[in-house]
């Protein structure tokens, strides 16, 4: 999630109420006395209180003298020269830090595009696993189906058998009939067996599905963990 935009006058504001509390005055100061120092990027908030400090500098005061005018200018020039030969190491050091401090707020914000990114992939991954988990539950609709249909065909198998039973008794010696008898029990064992099949065929689709839902599991699994060490390193 991108940081919430923020302008001078909240910073600004925020800055000179931590100052007039005589509370120290820093970037991560500043974001908690805004409200939520989570949702406000650390770049936007540093871009302003850096320009609220330069308008807030005090120039340093000339030193007082009862000199003559041309001394008093002559020493003037090299106290200021002397003053900025002074302050050029920390300057320097100033810059660094400086440069320091954009290069941290840079890494920042690859932190959180980061983030972003990582997020985008478990919403995806949760939602090809709920797609996963609607198809399982199709087939195992199909499965029962499947099931039902394979009992009355079993039923129907067996009364027929009976009947035929029962008929092949009654008519003793017509080798026809028996013949008969015997293709359709052929018929029914061969309609049995495709049923059988059929069921076979919905559980090896069952048990697919249900590998490609443990694997989405551990996958999402692994990209939350991802997340929570990016979020820790951060």
């Amino acid at each position: 999630m991108a940081g919430e935009e923020v302008t001078f006058d909240q910073v600004a504001a925020a800055a000179g109420g931590l100052r007039d509390a005589g509370q120290p005055v820093t970037v991560d100061a500043v974001r908690a006395a805004l409200g939520s120092d989570d949702n406000i990027a650390v770049s936007a908030v540093y871009k302003h209180l850096a320009e609220w400090r330069a308008s807030h500098a005090k120039a340093p005061e000339a030193p007082k003298a009862e000199l003559p005018p041309a001394l008093l200018a002559d020493l003037a020039e090299w106290a200021r020269r002397y003053a900025q030969d002074a302050g050029a190491a920390d300057r320097d050091a100033l810059a660094r830090a400086d440069s320091d401090m954009q290069a941290l707020l840079a890494a920042s914000d690859e932190l959180e595009a980061a983030r972003e990114g990582l997020s985008a992939e478990v919403a995806a991954i949760t939602e090809e696993r709920d797609d996963a988990l609607e198809t399982l539950a199709e087939r195992d609709e199909t499965i029962e189906r499947l099931q039902a249909e394979l009992n009355n065909a079993k039923q129907v198998a067996m009364d027929a058998l009976v009947g035929k039973a029962k008929d092949q008794l009654a008519i003793d010696g017509k080798d026809a009939q028996l013949a008969d008898l015997r293709a359709q029990i052929e018929r029914n064992v061969t309609a049995t067996a495709a049923l059988s099949d059929a069921r076979l065929a919905a559980e090896m689709e069952l048990v697919g599905a249900t590998t490609a839902r443990d694997s989405l599991a551990a996958e999402l699994r692994d990209v939350r963990a991802k997340l929570d060490a990016s979020r820790n390193k951060r």
